[in-house]
């Protein structure tokens, strides 16, 4: 009864309509004259039949359309069953099935970002209660505070709410975005003095050799980010004293390439191409004990947002390239 009710209100109009253009023949015919009226009447009942005859025939082609969208689904299936006979009905199962499509790509990404960020936010807090536990046992003591000791894990914990706050921002990137020319060796730069005390603590050395007037286009904030992940991994994966990190630049057809290259234990070939999945740490990583699997990760990812393209190349005992193109504006 609820499919008739809705098919009587989906094609009121058209009776009404198909009424009106009745009385509007009759009456061209009785401004020309014609005056029968039982004709009149006769011609209003066979259009009122025809039109009946017409709209229950398409009632009965279309009824079980109208009974599947009048009672409620309570299921995925009952809404996506295919049991279409007019071309009209067909194109809207189509366009059901393509929507339910869509929305299942979308509620999949969501759930993915939602567990990788629990995932992160759980391994982030496991690694910062470290230095706040070293910190606790200085401050225990009775000797007077070691600096040195303290800054190394203060640094630990600034990186690691670095680490998190970009990871936040990634999810809204493009609100968080200004892309402009920027020089290359002033950026270099300040990330290196960023991380001196790291250098200086593990006894590895920069060595920059970027021109002046090299200016690429990308997000200043985004970049020193990136480039600050490449230092702490190359600096954190080399064991030996005296061993220095190269930062160096070149220019070719296509744009710029900023190249970090340390002198490490390099990553084995069956890590190179995991090393930027979400939460790969791969065998380097438990070895120190200390990565989180999203250094790379988060790069990779800016990198795509920005248009640039990142490349690495290793060879386990001799070090490691990380490679960021910058095409030319």
């Amino acid at each position: 009864m609820a499919a008739l009710k809705l098919f009587i209100r989906d094609h009121a109009i058209f009776f009404v309509f198909e009424l009106f253009l009745v009385a509007f023949i009759l009456l061209l015919y009785w401004l020309d004259g014609f005056r029968n009226t039982s004709t009149a009447i006769y011609s209003i009942i066979v259009t009122i039949v025809f039109t009946l005859t017409f709209l229950a025939l398409r009632y009965m082609m279309r009824q079980a359309f109208y009974k599947k969208i009048v009672h409620l689904p309570t299921t995925m299936d009952d809404a996506l069953q295919k049991n279409a006979k007019t071309a009209e009905e067909v194109q809207v199962e189509e366009y059901m099935h393509e929507l339910y499509r869509i929305y299942q790509l979308e509620a999949q990404e969501l759930y993915a970002k939602q567990n990788r960020h629990l995932q992160f936010m759980n391994q982030w807090v496991h690694q910062m209660k470290t230095p706040i536990a070293v910190m606790e046992l200085m401050l225990q003591e009775d000797e007077p505070l070691d600096k040195k000791s303290t800054r190394e894990e203060m640094e630990r914990l600034k990186h690691g709410l670095e680490m998190v706050l970009m990871n936040a921002r990634l999810d809204t990137f493009e609100e968080d975005l200004k892309i402009e020319q920027t020089h290359l060796k002033q950026i270099v730069t300040e990330v290196v003095n960023q991380h001196k005390r790291l250098f200086i603590s593990n006894h590895v050395f920069p060595s920059i050799d970027v021109s002046d007037d090299i200016e690429v286009p990308t997000d200043p904030k985004w970049l020193k980010f990136m480039i600050g992940q490449f230092l702490t991994n190359a600096v954190k994966y080399t064991f030996e004293d005296g061993k220095k990190v190269y930062i160096s630049a070149i220019q070719h057809e296509e744009g710029i390439a900023l190249q970090i290259r340390d002198e490490g234990i390099g990553i084995p070939a069956m890590d190179l191409k995991r090393v930027t999945k979400a939460f790969f740490t791969g065998e380097n990583g438990r070895k120190t004990g200390e990565s989180t699997g999203m250094g790379l990760y988060l790069a990779q990812e800016i990198c795509t947002k920005l248009g640039h393209k990142l490349a690495i190349e290793s060879t386990v005992g001799e070090g490691t390239t990380i490679t960021v193109c910058f095409k030319y504006a």
